[in-house]
Formats: C-alpha cells, structure tokens, sequence
C-alpha cells in the first residue's frame, strides 16, 4: 500500500486563508485607499503612523497673536526649550509648512506642548493659525529641532535681546530655565505695550525678581538698536546673550558685539533669513538632482526642467491631475492661470504644482 504524505508548505492553516481573504477583500473595499489609510482617519495620533498633532486649543495672546495648544502624536520625542517645530496645515486645499518656536513648560501635565504665533500682514499660515484655526484641526509634524538653547552649563550672567515674534524662543527658555538663570535681563521691543507678546506674564517674572525687563515700546521711544541695548545694559560683555528679531536688528548686534571682540557670546535665531525679491523669472534649482536652470516668467518649471534634460513628474500638465506636485523649498513661484505668487521661506517645502507655475525669482525645488 502507497502512503501519500502532503508537502508542509500546502498544509494551510484555515485561520491563516481566513485572514488572508479578508485582507484581498479589505484592500479591494478600500481601493484605491489601503486599509491603513483608515486607521489613519480613526486614529491619526497613533504609534508608527506619519507623525501629526491636533489643535486642541487656540489661546489668543494680543490682538494679532495666538497661542496654538497641540496635542502630538505617539511618536513625538522631548525637545530643548528654545527648539522649534516645523507644521503642516492644509490651506485652500494646498499643505503648507511653516516654522514656530515651542513656548510651553516640558512634561504638561496634558502631554500637550503650545507654540505661539503672531499673525503678520499677507501671511498666509501665521493669519489661519491665529484667527481661524479650529480645536479638532489635524496637522502634520516633524520633530523639534534648532540650536538656540542653553548651554549644559548655565551662564552667570545671561541677555536675551527680542523683538516682536522672536521672544518666543526666549519665552519656551524663561518657563522652563528661569531659576537656573539667577542674573537675567530681557530687553524687548514692541510697538506699544499691549503688543508684548507674553507680557502680563514677563512683567509677572520681574515682579518676583526672576528677571529685569526692559520693555521699549517703538511707538513713543522709537527703535530698538545695539548702541541703546549697551546704555540699557552698562554690563552686557559679561554676559551671554540670545537674540531673536528681525534681521536688521540681528545684524547690528553681530557686527557691535564683533567690534568688542565678544562674538562668541552672542547667539541668533532668524525665522526669515532674507527677504525673497518677486520678479518675472528666476534660476531654479532642483536640490536632489544637482540641476540648476535658468527659466523666463511664462515658462512652466516642469517644461524648462525638462528642456534641461531633468526627469519630473507629471500628468495632464494643466493643473487638474496634481501628478506634478513637488515641494518648493525657498523662492517665489507664479501661478500661470490667475497670476498669484507662493512664497516659501528655506525649509517651508510649501507644495506646487510645477506643470502650472512658473519662476517669479531665484527658487529651490526638491527633486
């Protein structure tokens, strides 16, 4: 008698086909979606999943200034304070990215962290996040990152030199470093005093002596610069300093405290490096490839990359498909169809549609 015995791998387990026919049939309920794109709408917080956070709360600070509660994700690590955060908000449809300090104690009690953001004219995210963010808002997320922080040694004797937006760093270090800083000055500037950012709260610092404010309101005493900052503080070689503002400002204070020879002690923070010139045309440089070209007003970046033998993405090439999308990392672009301009400071990664937008200025493109 001949016993036939099976091969072990077409034994299949009944629980096994069970579930792998209920995965064909998911996938196929779901297309062109996969399963995980669902649980990403139950879900979006979750462990393993692209990073994002939630708006919880939006806390208005003055009259053109927020403080936006957000609640991150599982994967979110611990930052330094003075570290900011990249966000992504999706804005008339289009996902736009834009950074912000982290002003919020460590270790909230909530497992929340707030960043703080002063709504600035034609500023597209900073207006949205102050005035019209809503709690519930799902946003994406990078991790904390930056360098304008203090060191492991604290100093004796500290400087923090702000103006407007900028004391928003300075503030993320205040609330969570003010005791180990036991001689601090802050000097401010703001237009009137009921534009400090966070001024109930700083006057409340110097009341209980943690700090020695200086506030100047430009409105009535005029601009901050670095020959008034070395009146207001006679002992400012002895002490470390942070600044964060415009970048005038900054630069005035780089090239004096050069000239006294205590460069090493000061420290900047620039949200805008520079400030981007829109013209007709500009060069585009495609930063992944290494390819740089030079492309006129009216010509589409996804035709003059071509022309420049650059393989690019693309689709029905008249802005329907979205199949040419690619981050626009720095520089200014036009909308061929109505004319308006996108701006993106470095790191932005705002999207475009590059089959239908043309370079208004020098840009940088990730691809």
């Amino acid at each position: 008698m001949t016993t036939t015995v099976p091969r072990p791998n077409s034994v299949r387990s009944p629980l096994g086909s069970l579930r792998d026919r209920a995965l064909r049939l998911a996938e196929m309920v779901t297309t062109p979606l996969l399963p995980v794109d669902y649980l990403d709408l139950f879900d979006p917080l979750r462990s393993g999943a692209a990073l994002r956070g939630r708006i919880e709360a939006v806390l208005p600070e003055t009259r053109d200034a927020a403080s936006i509660v957000i609640r991150p994700g599982k994967d979110w690590l611990p930052h330094r304070p003075g570290q900011y955060v990249r966000i992504g908000i999706d804005i008339d449809g289009v996902r736009q990215w834009r950074a912000y300090s982290i002003t919020s104690v460590l270790d909230r009690a909530d497992g929340c962290f707030t960043v703080t953001v002063k709504a600035i004219p034609d500023g597209k995210v900073s207006n949205h996040l102050v005035h019209r963010a809503k709690p519930g808002t799902i946003i994406q997320l990078d991790q904390a990152t930056g360098d304008f922080c203090l060191p492991e040694e604290t100093p004796e004797k500290a400087l923090f030199v702000t103006a407007g937006s900028g004391i928003t760093p300075v503030m993320g270090i205040l609330r969570n470093s003010a005791e180990q800083l036991t001689d601090t000055v802050l000097v401010h500037s703001a237009p009137t005093a009921d534009d400090v950012v966070f001024g109930p709260e700083l006057r409340q610092m110097a009341a209980e002596g943690r700090i020695r404010l200086i506030e100047q309101h430009t409105d009535s005493a005029g601009m901050l610069d670095a020959r008034s900052i070395a009146e207001l503080v006679p002992d400012l070689h002895e002490r470390a300093t942070w600044a964060c503002g415009p970048v005038g400002m900054l630069e005035a204070l780089e090239e004096q405290w050069a000239s006294a020879g205590i460069a090493d002690r000061l420290y900047t923070e620039r949200f805008r490096p520079r400030i981007l010139v829109t013209g007709e045309g500009g060069t585009v440089t495609f930063t992944k490839n290494g390819t740089t070209v030079e492309a006129d007003g009216a010509t589409p970046i996804l035709d003059a990359a071509e022309d420049a033998g650059v393989l690019m993405p693309s689709g029905c090439r008249m802005g329907i498909c979205y199949g040419c999308v690619l981050p626009l990392r720095e520089g200014v672009v036009r909308d061929l169809r109505n004319g308006e301009t996108t701006i993106a400071a470095p790191g932005d990664g705002v999207l475009i549609q590059t089959c239908i937008s043309a370079a208004a200025g020098a840009c940088d493109i990730d691809h």
